[in-house]
């Protein structure tokens, strides 16, 4: 009697084969290159006063030198506000929970706590970076000076307004700020222009450049209110900023020496298990921006994305 032996299949064999996993892969992870370019400031208190001299006549207003060698001495104090703004740091946090046995038994090849954790992390720090662009309160956007806002020549941006930009950021400006799709459109204009931006390595990215001034992509800087916009067209913002405390620019503040501190303003505590043998942990994440004088910022307003050229004609 003859036996027939089937060959193993693609199936079977699949079920027999080691498996090469990777840790879970987070989409919405960004390179988050704002917290990178922005100098931060660590608070004892929570609470950072930024003292501004009052504007008007000063003796600091009044020339060293004068034509006549009897001349008196002019005399004054210089004056302070008031009022002065105070940045009260903004707290984000979330809990989470973790099955103790799932994480008993299915921790390797990866540790699922650990995972979970990272993962809420990258989450918060996401979450920071859109605050500091756009929380009502201190974001960028929102507190960038009347005098600082400007809006472009013909609707897409083009060399030109970013010069004017500059010309607002006079002193020792940063970088510039913007939607991915924003950088996109400037290098069409200065592709049309037959001007293209220099490119620079900095933090370990390549940026494109204009007049050696970085432009910083983020999604954070949103497009008709959203961070991927559906069409080709929108508009949004570009944000030129000078940062630093010794420059008088735009500070980071974080919260100094939290208990249980991971990273930089960041604290997870562990709240114990529950009868069920969930674990749970409190993440919460400390963070403000303040700006020390209006030149320290400046938005290029209602920029628009969408135009395209057909370079055959």
């Amino acid at each position: 009697m003859e036996n027939n032996i089937n060959a193993l299949s693609k199936q079977a064999a699949y079920q027999l084969a080691n498996v090469t996993k990777t840790a879970p892969q987070f989409a919405a992870i960004t390179p988050k290159w704002i917290t990178r370019f922005l100098e931060f400031k660590g608070l004892e208190s929570g609470i950072y006063r930024v003292n501004k001299v009052v504007e008007g006549e000063t003796p600091l207003d009044v020339l060293c030198s004068s034509e006549k060698k009897s001349a008196d001495i002019p005399e004054g104090f210089v004056d302070y506000q008031t009022s002065p703004r105070e940045y009260i740091l903004n707290s984000i946090s979330t809990i989470i929970n973790v099955n103790t046995q799932v994480s008993d038994v299915f921790s390797s090849p990866f540790d699922q706590t650990k995972e979970q954790l990272q993962l809420a992390i990258e989450s918060l720090k996401e979450r920071q970076e859109s605050q500091l662009v756009n929380n009502d309160d201190y974001g960028l956007l929102k507190n960038v000076a009347d005098s600082q806002r400007i809006t472009p020549r013909k609707g897409a941006p083009m060399p030109d307004d970013l010069d004017e930009l500059i010309s607002k950021v006079w002193k020792e400006p940063s970088f510039f700020l913007a939607h991915p799709r924003a950088i996109a459109a400037f290098e069409r204009e200065c592709t049309r222009r037959g001007v293209p931006p220099v490119t620079a390595s900095l933090y370990g990215g390549n940026f494109i450049t204009w007049r050696g001034i970085p432009l910083v992509p983020s999604d954070k800087l949103f497009v008709d209110g959203l961070k991927n916009p559906k069409g080709k067209g929108g508009k949004t913002n570009i944000l030129l900023v000078r940062t630093g405390e010794s420059k008088r620019g735009v500070v980071g503040l974080f919260q100094a020496g939290l208990p249980n501190e991971q990273s930089r303003g960041l604290s997870v505590k562990y709240m114990g298990i529950d009868k069920k043998g969930v674990a749970s942990y409190l993440l919460s994440l400390y963070c403000s921006a303040a700006i020390l004088a209006d030149d320290a910022i400046a938005v290029l307003e209602d920029v628009e994305v969408g135009d395209y050229y057909d370079y055959s004609k």
